[in-house]
């Protein structure tokens, strides 16, 4: 078990907030800050330098920063060694993934391998794909499964399977008697968004773009972050959206939504994103390899 302190220090400089590290340990703010002045106290140096706001690591900090990183990976590999010598997949896994992932696909994966594994404990964190890789990233998620390729250097990328975006608009919307639709067309119409840092997000923004469609073109009516809240305010007739069609389903299936596909078609590759330096556990290289083949099979 490595020395709690060396964890609380490691969370708030990936944070870089005593706040949010607090909320990554589950800790109150001030039992964060305690800890941190204990470490500062016993190797009798500062670590962060605080100000206006804001901290920094010092130079000492950074040696430790770099030190910390190799104790709790060496700490976090004896514990799953160890485990691992009964046999068994057994212990937590913890998996992020982005909305549409984790109402739409992950379910079904998560439930079949607790069957085949009863003794693993899963945990599902949900949020969108910029917050996702970045607690991968972190290590306070083992893998993640995200709408877009991740950008940060530390993580491996691991294409899965291909997802298509779609319009969709209520069945009174005029362009519900469509088959399909460009992206020119959607300029008249109102446009019901997902909100900044969603992979869907991007990725139609990227659209768009090559459209030669500028955001301020667009007639952005609201920024929605839950896909829930957006396939609601589209029943509603308030505007169109966009979203993956795996996501639409049951309400297409009941007359809910109309599903138009964009011209040309809108299509993306799903990821696993996991560390490239950190010690993967024979339970995380069982989950990957298990999500990989369900989520193939799928076609998404």
């Amino acid at each position: 078990m490595a020395d709690r302190r060396l964890q609380v220090f490691h969370a708030v400089a990936k944070q870089m907030s005593f706040t949010r590290a607090a909320e990554v340990l589950f800790m109150t703010q001030p039992a964060v800050t305690f800890q941190i002045k204990q470490l500062e106290e016993y190797y009798n140096t500062r670590l962060f330098e605080r100000g206006h706001g804001r901290i920094s690591l010092t130079p000492a900090g950074d040696v430790v920063l770099e030190y910390a990183e190799r104790i709790l990976a060496l700490s976090a590999e004896l514990e799953t060694r160890l485990k691992e010598m009964t046999g068994r997949l057994s212990g937590p896994l913890l998996i992020g993934a982005s909305t549409t992932a984790a109402e739409c696909m992950l379910p079904p994966i998560l439930g079949e391998f607790k069957a085949q594994y009863p003794q693993v404990q899963a945990k599902l964190y949900v949020a969108n794909s910029g917050t996702i890789e970045s607690r991968v990233a972190e290590y306070t998620l083992d893998v993640g499964l995200i709408e877009a390729p991740s950008r940060l250097p530390a993580l491996l990328t691991e294409a899965c399977c291909e997802d298509e975006l779609i319009v969709i608009v209520s069945p009174r919307h005029g362009l519900a008697g469509q088959k399909q639709v460009s992206p020119k067309q959607l300029l008249q119409h109102p446009y019901i968004s997902r909100e900044a840092g969603s992979g869907t997000r991007e990725f139609t923004d990227l659209y768009f773009h090559k459209a030669g469609i500028r955001p301020e073109d667009l007639k952005v009516e609201m920024e929605l972050g839950s896909p829930e809240a957006l396939k609601g305010v589209v029943a509603a007739g308030l505007g169109f959206a966009i979203m993956p069609r795996i996501a639409v389903e049951k309400e297409r299936k009941l007359g809910e939504l109309v599903a138009i596909a964009l011209e040309p078609r809108l299509t993306r590759t799903l990821s696993l994103v996991y560390p490239k330096e950190k010690f993967r556990s024979r339970l995380v290289n069982s989950f990957i390899e298990f999500a990989k083949g369900k989520l193939a099979k799928m076609g998404c």
